[in-house]
């Protein structure tokens, strides 16, 4: 088995079990101080109006970023520094990445904490020069792999950035090619049916057949709209529209078994400003795959909460939840995780978010089930 890239890293920096014991030592002296030092680093990273801006949340998404913060800071010094240790720290890094922090506010910020824990070394080993260099070169070390996972989850993000652009601009000319050439024949298998209507007479088994016909017709169309829906780029138009209504509405044109439970919980007051008929379609997607996942019986629960200048959208299941290996490519167009699905739905909910200058992302449930959360920003 070759070298993983943490051993390569820790190769590079020379980072050994004596650099792992001096960590050890600083981290018993210094563990008092990470909360000081968490609540400084988040105050330097809001200093700048682009990093403001990607924390949408406010005080209840820094405030958990400052936990998150002092957890990091205890592994960092605590260890082990072993495989499990680098996934952890990857996931941090994919939650600044997520929220599109800028990463040269973290590269910044990073110079903090290396001063504030260096300032906690020289006190600490003030009277033992050797002793404090040695816990200061193993600050550097760790530090500097933290910084390489850092950019190896920026990386990461580009990467996948730039093929998810790739993708789209090949699917965006396939699209703008073959729907309009797939329009009419559609037309014209709609003509034929109507015609035929008129002579099938009381023949219900012919009837039935038609009306098949006419249903796969309205599919193969409502998918093409969907398709160019994904690549055009027409203006929104931009009203107030109250979050609770925009909710209610969208609930209600959802089909569902009497088996699974629906509960919608809105906030009065709250408005969002974008397109209602696209908003309201994205909320549909996201409740119909709900309900599909909760079926035959289970549970949906929808609700809004505010958080900072952002409406956050969460629509729950208490359905199987989605697989591991596709969770990555959830709104990539023709990605489904149905027998019969399309593969649009979740891929034109991105889209309508990101028009409206929001988000949305998924997390697992605890337990089972899944959680899609959709983000608009409010005026």
């Amino acid at each position: 088995m070759g070298e993983s890239l943490l051993d390569e890293l820790k190769r590079y920096v020379g980072f050994c079990p004596a650099d792992e014991a001096a960590l050890r030592e600083l981290w018993a002296a210094a563990t008092p101080h990470f909360p000081e030092i968490a609540s400084a680093f988040y105050d330097r990273i809001l200093t700048h109006a682009g990093a403001r801006r990607a924390l949408t949340g406010g005080e209840s998404r820094v405030g958990q970023l400052r936990v998150t913060l002092v957890r990091w800071m205890g592994e960092a010094l605590g260890g082990p520094w072993d495989e499990a240790w680098w996934e952890s720290h990857c996931r941090i890094g994919r939650v600044h990445v997520r929220i599109d922090l800028p990463q040269h506010y973290m590269f910044g910020a990073m110079n903090l904490i290396r001063a504030e824990l260096g300032k906690v070394t020289e006190r600490t080993w003030a009277d033992d020069a050797p002793r404090r260099e040695q816990v200061q070169m193993a600050l550097g070390k760790v530090l500097d792999l933290e910084l390489a996972i850092m950019l190896h989850t920026y990386r990461e993000d580009l990467v996948s950035r730039v093929s998810r652009s790739e993708r789209l601009a090949t699917f965006g000319q396939l699209v703008g090619s073959i729907g309009h050439d797939l329009r009419n024949p559609l037309g014209v298998i709609e003509s034929s049916l109507f015609l035929l209507r008129g002579r099938v007479g009381e023949d219900e088994r012919i009837r039935k057949h038609i009306d098949r016909i006419g249903d796969q017709v309205r599919l193969s169309n409502e998918i093409i709209s969907g398709l160019l829906d994904m690549v055009r780029d027409r203006p929104l138009p931009l009203e107030r529209v109250p979050v609770t209504a925009l909710l209610n509405g969208a609930a209600e044109s959802v089909p569902r078994p009497a088996e699974v439970a629906l509960t919608v919980q809105g906030l009065e007051g709250l408005d969002v400003v974008g397109d209602a008929t696209q908003l309201r379609q994205a909320l549909v997607n996201l409740i119909l795959n709900a309900v599909q996942a909760a079926s035959p019986a289970g549970e949906v629960r929808v609700r809004v909460r505010r958080e900072g200048s952002t409406a956050a959208i969460d629509v729950e299941d208490t359905g199987p939840g989605v697989a591991e290996s596709v969770r990555g490519r959830l709104f990539e167009p023709l990605i489904t995780t149905k027998d019969h699905g399309s593969g649009l739905g979740l891929a034109l909910v991105k889209r309508v978010a990101e028009r409206h200058g929001g988000s949305v992302g998924h997390e697992p449930c605890p337990g089972r089930g899944a959680r899609f959360t959709l983000r608009i920003p409010v005026p």
